[in-house]
């Protein structure tokens, strides 16, 4: 099976690099599933029900996320309903939504995914090491294939994730820091692994920010808004390709691909 995993969306460039890349990179890749972190994919913090929409239509099967999923309050209308959003896993029990949910690819093979949330210098969540065990464990019952999304601050916790899950995930790969890392790797146990995914949106910035407004910030300490920067706009991801009757990995290749304005 091959599967696309979009690292973060940022805003409106972003969600127009998935618009313009992700047709070709079906073709090119033949693709069986879609998924994207997409917690920044509205006005560069949080989604919302028409920004999910937007991203579904454009081919995307299924949406993750992290620390901003709540920044935006319309997502309280759909997160219950539609299990394609995802919010992390190890949040506290009476959260809304979900954080494992099991799915079908276009070959017709089940596969689950799995979104968790680090501790490291971010909020003190439950354990995301026991929580995505158990999910793991949970929907290995009826998918061979399952997709681990680590949305974490520290480089740490996410290559230990990787190795603790390694053998009964198919791929723990690392989202949050926006910036793609070349640890791409399958491990001993057949998890295909990287610390982050990196960033879908403008790479001409600070993480997507404009970068005059981050140094102003950095050099003043002065709260100023950050805009969302425009220029050089990519989508950044990891292809999998994955063993259908044993849900290991076979190769994970690093992309980065620059929308060409026509």
């Amino acid at each position: 099976m091959k599967i696309l995993f979009i690292g973060d969306i940022v805003a409106s460039p972003g969600r127009e690099a998935i618009k313009g890349l992700l047709p070709e990179l079906q073709k090119e890749y033949g693709l069986d599933f879609i998924v994207a972190n997409a917690e920044n994919a509205a006005g560069g913090s949080g989604i919302t029900p028409a920004v999910a929409r937007e991203l579904f239509e454009s081919g995307v099967n299924v949406l993750t996320s992290g620390d901003h999923i709540w920044k935006k309050r319309e997502i309280f209308e759909v997160i219950d309903k539609d299990e394609r959003i995802l919010r992390p896993l190890n949040f506290p029990p009476g959260a809304p939504g979900r954080g494992a949910c099991l799915f079908k690819a276009r070959n017709g093979s089940n596969i689950g995914v799995v979104n968790l949330q680090g501790r490291v210098f971010m909020e003190a969540l439950e354990c995301p090491f026991r929580a995505g065990r158990q999910a793991v464990e949970e929907l290995s019952k009826d998918a061979k294939i399952i997709i681990v999304d680590i949305h974490a601050e520290a480089t740490s916790e996410k290559v230990a994730m990787g190795w603790y899950l390694d053998g009964k995930a198919s791929a723990v790969l690392g989202t949050h820091t926006h910036v793609q890392t070349a640890d791409d790797k399958i491990l001993p146990g057949g998890c295909a692994y990287i610390t982050d995914v990196g960033m879908t949106g403008p790479q001409d910035s600070v993480i997507g920010r404009r970068v005059e407004d981050v140094l102003e910030r950095f050099i003043t300490a002065v709260p100023i808004r950050f805009e969302i920067a425009k220029d050089n706009i990519q989508l950044q991801g990891a292809v999998l390709d994955i063993d259908d009757n044993t849900g290991k990995a076979k190769s994970i290749l690093r992309i980065q691909r620059k929308l060409v304005n026509l």
